[in-house]
């Protein structure tokens, strides 16, 4: 698989999925955006435009399609669908892979590589995490909301294949931070960890999360739910730094001010949330392990009544 030859289709080109994406096509990999709706309809007519700090780029125009049957065959599927998509666009990829296909699940939470490698086969399937805060403000608009964007992923066997390679090369060509884990489930459990308790923080007091470590009782539940969730992993067996909450809090203090997580924007918005597989698992899996979480197990019961929408 020669580097220049790297063929990718980003299934779910939103806010992460487009920034993505687009760095890949500015540095010249060939690059297939799979989105939907207003979006899509803006990146037809007007291109993908990314604004942000580490460099504003257009790719106009941008191969974009809302049918993977069109896409035909590629070496690398970057899978940026929302977690309850993940089941319904396994089903959809089938037309894009061949047997060496590489499909990267990148999504917030733990579940996705499971239920990715139970429809397409474990053989296929990558993971990984993804650090960036990212938003689209307007249809083929995405606006990165800091000065971080890092990618980190890998076999879930821990190879370092040749299609992991492949892709870290185009990512680094691109100028995108990006390195291969030999561990893929301590990487989802790390990033899991600060995400469940910033997301959660985040929904329930409809507000970013500067605001929440600087008032003491939220700084303490905060805490606890980065507690829960390392406890979790760990009776899971998942290997975990050992100071991990000191320094996820660390990491959290140092956002920008005005970072909303994924989970508040669609709360915001009326959208479908993700709350079932973030705090649900950790609740759902504490529960299976005999650790306790009340933490995510109260905010998961408060954030049922909108998980369908209508926040």
């Amino acid at each position: 698989m020669a580097e220049n030859d790297l063929k990718i289709a980003v299934m779910g080109a939103g806010a992460v999925g487009g920034y993505y994406g687009a760095r890949l096509a500015a540095g010249g990999t060939d690059v297939t955006f799979i989105a939907r709706g207003a979006h899509l309809r803006a990146i037809r007519e007007n291109g993908l435009q990314v604004r942000s700090p580490l460099g504003d780029v257009t790719i106009d125009p941008a191969k974009s399609t809302d049918d993977p049957g069109e896409v035909g065959p590629v070496d690398i599927v970057l899978l940026m669908v929302k977690l309850y998509d993940v089941a319904a666009a396994a089903e959809r990829i089938w037309p894009m892979l061949e047997p060496e296909t590489g499909v990267v699940a990148l999504q917030n939470g733990v579940d996705a590589p499971d239920i990715l490698g139970n429809t397409i086969g474990r053989e296929h399937v990558l993971a990984g995490s993804i650090y960036i805060p990212a938003m689209i403000e307007e249809p083929g608009v995405i606006v990165h909301g800091g000065d971080f964007a890092k990618a980190v992923f890998g076999e879930l066997n821990g190879d370092r294949s040749g299609r992991a390679e492949a892709l870290l090369r185009a990512f680094r060509d691109a100028g995108v931070d990006a390195e291969i884990t030999d561990d893929v489930e301590s990487t989802l459990w790390t990033k899991f960890v600060l995400l469940c308790a910033v997301s959660a923080t985040n929904a329930i007091t409809r507000g970013p999360t500067r605001p929440v470590l600087q008032d003491p009782d939220m700084r303490g539940m905060f805490t606890d739910a980065l507690r829960e969730t390392e406890a979790v992993a760990r009776a899971r067996g998942v290997n975990l730094d050992p100071d991990i909450v000191a320094k996820q809090l660390a990491m959290a203090e140092a956002f920008p001010a005005d970072v909303k997580a994924s989970l508040l924007q669609d709360l915001e918005a009326g959208k479908r949330l993700e709350v079932e597989y973030l705090s649900g698992t950790v609740s759902r899996l504490g529960a299976e392990h005999g650790v306790a979480t009340p933490v995510h197990s109260t905010i998961y019961a408060a954030l049922k009544p909108f998980m369908n929408g209508g926040g």
